[in-house]
């Protein structure tokens, strides 16, 4: 019998809980898809059809964490009246909300994060753009009001929110002051500032007068003497280097007899790379 979206979506929030709770209690490398399946009333090879890996099952946590918190804060009422402070504010707080029954497996993930970070937020998760949308609309509707300036680079501000958003996570995790008050006045302070730079149209400022520089330094930087070249071995080097420790060692060719002098190795044609 083929299964209708509800029954997929609520087999999906069983094994994503199933998870949070043995990955709490046992930890990340101590659950395997068979426990998690196992508890979830699924079988073993049914789990795969929602989550390849363990890593896909902790990101669908996240997932629906920032997807509920997103929900809520659009349902807040009033929401169109505040202002773009109050409206980040309130997706901060929303998050946090949503994540405080699992605090203890939200550590975990973090751990997981800073072990693998690639693999746990390389993925295109769905809530990163519903998120990425919402901020870009927030954004919109404080310039169309004029609460801010009108800001050129929407899209990357409503990307990096989401990096924001892992680093108030970190620092509420960390946080052992009465009901977070620290997390909560760090929100505050952060983003009272990038507000206050929008309304005053400095973030654009400052792109502008970066991009000048680095404009008006580019040709001086790429002219012969600059140091480019120095930049670039030592750079070389560096890669080289780490490379180098992870790969094993060639065995070395015999040293030839004197009867057979050593033949000078052929060289391949060098061609001269463009300069990025």
């Amino acid at each position: 019998m083929k299964t209708t979206r509800q029954q997929q979506d609520a087999t999906r929030r069983q094994i994503v809980a199933s998870a949070v709770d043995l990955m709490t209690r046992q930890g990340f490398d101590g659950t395997t898809m068979k426990d998690i399946a196992r508890a979830a009333g699924i079988g073993d090879a049914t789990i795969y059809k929602y989550f390849p890996t363990k890593d896909r099952v902790v990101l669908g946590f996240v997932d629906e964490a920032v997807r509920g918190a997103l929900e809520d804060t659009l349902a807040t009422p009033g929401l169109a009246d505040y202002g773009l402070q109050e409206k980040l504010q309130r997706l901060a707080d929303a998050l946090l909300e949503r994540l405080l029954p699992d605090r203890e497996f939200v550590a975990e993930v973090m751990a997981l994060a800073r072990r693998s970070p690639l693999s746990m937020w390389a993925e295109p998760l769905a809530s990163r753009q519903a998120l990425r949308e919402a901020v870009a609309d927030f954004l919109t509707a404080a310039e169309d009001s004029g609460e801010i300036e009108p800001c050129d680079f929407k899209g990357v501000a409503s990307g990096l929110f989401g990096d924001y958003l892992a680093g108030v996570v970190a620092y509420w995790l960390a946080d052992t002051s009465d009901e977070f008050a620290e997390t909560t006045q760090l929100v505050d302070l952060s983003l009272g500032v990038l507000v206050t730079a929008l309304r005053a149209g400095l973030v654009n400022r400052m792109l502008q007068l970066g991009g000048f520089v680095l404009r008006s330094q580019m040709a001086r930087f790429m002219q012969h003497g600059s140091g480019l070249i120095g930049v670039l071995r030592m750079a070389k080097a560096s890669l080289g280097d780490g490379a180098a420790a992870g790969r094993p060692r060639r065995p070395q060719a015999p040293e030839p007899t004197p009867a057979e002098p050593k033949a000078k190795a052929a060289r391949k044609p060098r061609t001269r790379k463009a300069a990025p």
